[in-house]
């Protein structure tokens, strides 16, 4: 039987449930002269200037030096320039693909990839961008993306898809992320702790490791037995992962053993961020706002009024964040 997982918009297009919405990988293309022929990497399709853009789905943020970037449904790509006062869409993208994941390995080179096995690159800060692989007709959704370096790059997505590039994302290959292995695992996340170690988030409690920039992975039992829709390394040298029914995990030793943190809620975790100041802030669905002020260790739980659903969040100044998701971009005073 096909592999096809139909959720409702929400569950399917928010990152903390595997954005497997392969019901509506893109929008409709439209004839633009750009050129449409299969296997091509000439787009047939730029995603469209709007001035609600801000308001659409957005499920990453990277900063890219001052620079904030976030990307969503659509192929919207936001830019911030003063600490995410105001947005504006890039100038140029050769997709209207859903985007999952975004990436800066400096103020100017960055990568963004999506449904449909979309990568793209951008080497202005993120106003243009390129597209440099993509399945127009495959149920092949991408949805983090992790480079060593400005060479080594890969990104990860559903049933186990890997691909890697070796040349700065000119070409991109398809892999095996573990030999001999049948894990057919949805792959969340893609992340790096203060030691160079890298880990993707999957399912099962499963998270794979990698002690040499992603050339090699081996599986991690946590003991947990859900799905994990993101990590990230904390300044401490710490990793948390974190995804449904409000499970959040711990490992201070790099991944050899891991403990289930309380965050005093059910709902699911999706993404998050550490704040300069050294807390560690979580958002998920139904306005779940998570705060730990001891490096993760615990959290209390503020939930919004609203009850709107996030994918994301990242720290702008003081108490006040940025919450990225459903409704788009939202911003949030933690004292409040």
């Amino acid at each position: 039987m096909k592999k096809s997982i139909i959720f409702t918009r929400l569950s399917a297009v928010i990152k903390t449930l595997g954005v497997l919405a392969f019901a509506s990988l893109s929008a409709p293309a439209l004839a633009d002269g750009h050129g449409n022929h299969e296997g091509s990497l000439i787009p047939f399709e730029y995603a469209i200037p709007s001035n609600k853009a801000s308001q659409a789905l957005l499920l990453d943020v990277s900063r890219a030096g001052p620079r904030l970037v976030a990307v969503g449904e659509f192929g919207h790509i936001l830019l911030s320039d003063d600490n995410g006062e105001s947005w504006t869409q890039a100038a140029s993208v050769p997709t209207r693909n859903t985007l999952v994941g975004v990436t800066f390995i400096d103020n100017q080179n960055g990568y963004a990839v999506g449904h449909a096995a979309t990568i793209l690159k951008t080497s202005d800060g993120g106003q243009n961008w390129a597209l440099q692989h993509n399945k127009r007709n495959g149920e092949t959704p991408l949805f983090a993306v992790y480079f060593a370096d400005a060479q080594n790059g890969i990104a990860v997505g559903g049933f186990s898809y890997t691909f890697e590039t070796s040349d700065g994302g000119q070409s991109w290959r398809q892999r095996t992320l573990v030999e001999d292995s049948y894990d057919d695992f949805h792959l969340n996340d893609l992340f790096a702790d203060k030691k160079g170690n890298v880990y993707i988030p999957a399912e099962f409690g499963t998270v794979y490791k990698s002690v040499d920039r992603g050339r090699n992975w081996k599986a991690i039992e946590t003991g947990y037995d859900g799905s994990f829709w993101g990590g990230f390394g904390l300044d401490n040298g710490d990793v948390l992962v974190f995804g449904m029914r409000g499970n959040v995990w711990r490992s201070s030793n790099a991944g050899k053993s891991w403990e289930k943190v309380e965050t005093g809620t059910d709902q699911s975790v999706s993404g998050g961020a550490q704040l300069d100041d050294g807390r560690v802030v979580l958002a998920g669905l139904s306005g779940t706002v998570l705060v730990s002020d001891n490096g993760g260790k615990s959290f209390n739980n503020q939930p919004r009024p609203d009850r709107l659903s996030f994918a994301t969040a990242i720290g702008k100044s003081g108490d006040d964040i940025i919450l990225l998701g459903d409704p788009g971009i939202k911003e949030h005073n933690l004292s409040e």
